[in-house]
């Protein structure tokens, strides 16, 4: 009897990922629990295992395409198997691509009760009516075949690529090669989106246009902080040195415990409040935005989350994070000072309900008494879930910060 490998759910909320690379070829032998195909998610790369052991017999969905989870991918065929033929039946319907029948030795798998076809979310109808796709060429994915959303999303992402010719020139495309290229632009790069990329347009475009923002903004004083960064890099490598951007995790998971009302989570029934002051920080990779997670931040000295922040960013920018690395956290921190922005609003990382954008310390001048001096300073711009969070928690907690910050001892102690 052939054993199925079907994509599994690799994280929370992983609707499809697109298979990097086969492991193995077609007629290959393989164990029980073997590597057999890489899977690039919205977040990582990760491996997926062999359910059973004997031959690879057909590859069903190859390197670079694109597989919804539980979507069958390969069989393994067992010792004097030969290959059937597959029902199409066999491949979700949320996939708008069609499989050809292939040769391998897999019962139909059933799909229950007969549903019309037409049946569909509100959300789905409006999307389909926008873009002018016909609902009755789709079968859903939600409870008793309902079209949702993501069947929708897929057909049309679907539809999009496969209206787009091969290029005339390496790198070039003719402006008439689709009806979604806005005229006039002259010869353009076709970039095909990853699902790092769809994922984080998909997040972002659901947090500003679902999640009630609103902006508060500090400038905090920096020469006390930077002169302690000096001392505590005397004599240190290069490689560990102490950042201000660490000094900064660490002031943001002291405000967080100090006001604990900051740290909680927007649910339609509760407010979550989790124990634990966990800090997303946002690291930059080829493919985007990543936040890994610095656990328990309120709680580690300066060090250990100097060292545990470059570990995690190195990762992040290998994509070699595990789910449990970049999943959860109670806040998010986004740092764009090195690239010398001096304040910018950043978007909240739901199911979050804080994010603190900061920018480059640079000298300025700052009001000391009665008198006017020049020092180094750095803004900070905090953005908060509104159904959350009230104006005076946010303005509590980010005094909090910025005490912090102006001083750093504190922050040793």
């Amino acid at each position: 009897m052939a054993i199925e490998i079907v994509l599994p759910s690799l994280a929370a909320g992983m609707e499809d990922g697109v298979i990097a690379q086969w492991l193995k070829a077609e007629g290959d032998d393989v164990a029980a629990g073997e590597p057999v195909a890489e899977v690039e998610t919205d977040k990582a790369t990760m491996e997926i295992e062999a359910p059973g052991s004997g031959k690879l017999g057909r590859i069903l969905v190859p390197a670079g395409k694109r597989a919804g989870v539980n979507q069958l991918i390969a069989v393994i065929l067992a010792e004097g198997e030969e290959n059937v033929e597959m029902p199409a039946s066999s491949k979700p319907a949320a996939q708008a691509d069609k499989l050809s029948p292939v040769a391998v030795n897999v019962p139909a798998r059933s799909s229950g009760p007969a549903v019309p076809r037409h049946s569909a979310s509100p959300l789905a109808r409006r999307l389909a009516a926008e873009h002018g796709l016909e609902l009755s060429g789709l079968s859903g994915s939600g409870p008793k075949g309902r079209i949702v959303r993501l069947d929708v999303e897929h057909a049309l992402a679907d539809r999009s690529s496969t209206r787009i010719p091969p290029l005339e020139e390496p790198g070039k495309q003719s402006v008439h090669a689709t009806a979604h290229v806005p005229l006039g632009i002259g010869d353009y790069e076709v970039l095909p989106l990853s699902s790092m990329r769809r994922t984080i347009a998909r997040r972002l475009h659901e947090a500003k246009t679902t999640v009630p923002h609103f902006y508060l903004e500090t400038e905090c004083e920096m020469a006390p902080l930077i002169a302690l960064r000096a001392q505590c890099n005397e004599g240190r490598e290069a490689s560990a040195r102490i950042s201000i951007n660490d000094f900064v995790v660490k002031a943001v998971a002291l405000a967080l415990r100090a006001v604990p009302d900051m740290r909680c989570i927007w649910n339609e029934e509760a407010l979550l409040r989790p124990h634990a002051v966990d800090v997303s920080v946002a690291v930059a990779t080829e493919g985007g935005l990543i936040t890994p997670i610095v656990r328990d931040a309120d709680r580690k000295s300066l060090g250990s989350l100097s060292d545990e922040i470059k570990s995690l960013s190195a990762r992040a920018r290998d994509g070699g994070l595990k789910p449990e690395e970049y999943q959860g956290g109670c806040f998010s921190i986004s740092n764009l000072g090195m690239y010398g922005v001096k304040a910018f609003s950043a978007i909240i990382n739901p199911p979050q309900s804080g994010i603190l954008a900061v920018g480059a310390v640079s000298r300025r001048p700052v009001e000391r008494g009665d008198t006017i001096a020049f020092s180094e300073a750095m803004t900070c711009t905090l953005s908060v879930d509104h159904r959350a969070v009230d104006g005076a928690v946010g303005a509590q907690w980010l005094a909090a910060f910025k005490s912090g910050i102006e001083n750093p001892m504190s922050l040793l102690v």
